[in-house]
C-alpha cells in the first residue's frame, strides 16, 4: 500500500503514515482507531480547490492534515496542536 490510496469515493491512509505524522508507533495508531481517541475527516475541496481533499486526524491533543490530489497523492502536510474535545453536550 502507498502512503494515500483511492478506495472509490474514499481514501485509506497508511497506519505507517500516521505513525510517523503522531510520531508513535503502527500498532498504537491502529489500536487508537479501534478505541476511537484518534477521528478523521475529509472534506472535498470546492471552485479554486476542486480535485483536492483535506483529511484531517486528531489524536492525543494533535492534529495532523495531509492535502490530497483525485490519486490519493499527498500534496502537503501539516501538523498543529488542538484542544481536546469536550465530552458534554450543549442542552
Amino acid at each position: 500500500m502507498t502512503e494515500v490510496e483511492r478506495d472509490g469515493a474514499d481514501f485509506v491512509v497508511s497506519a505507517a503514515l500516521l505513525a510517523h505524522a503522531f510520531e508513535t508507533t503502527e500498532d498504537r495508531i491502529r489500536q487508537a482507531m479501534r478505541d476511537s481517541s484518534l477521528t478523521s475527516i475529509c472534506e472535498a475541496g470546492v471552485d479554486a480547490d476542486a480535485g483536492r481533499w483535506r483529511l484531517t486526524f486528531r489524536h492525543a491533543g494533535r492534529a495532523c492534515r495531509f492535502t490530497v490530489d483525485e490519486a490519493g497523492t499527498i500534496l502537503s502536510t501539516s501538523r498543529f496542536p488542538v484542544r481536546a474535545r469536550s465530552s458534554v453536550t450543549p442542552d
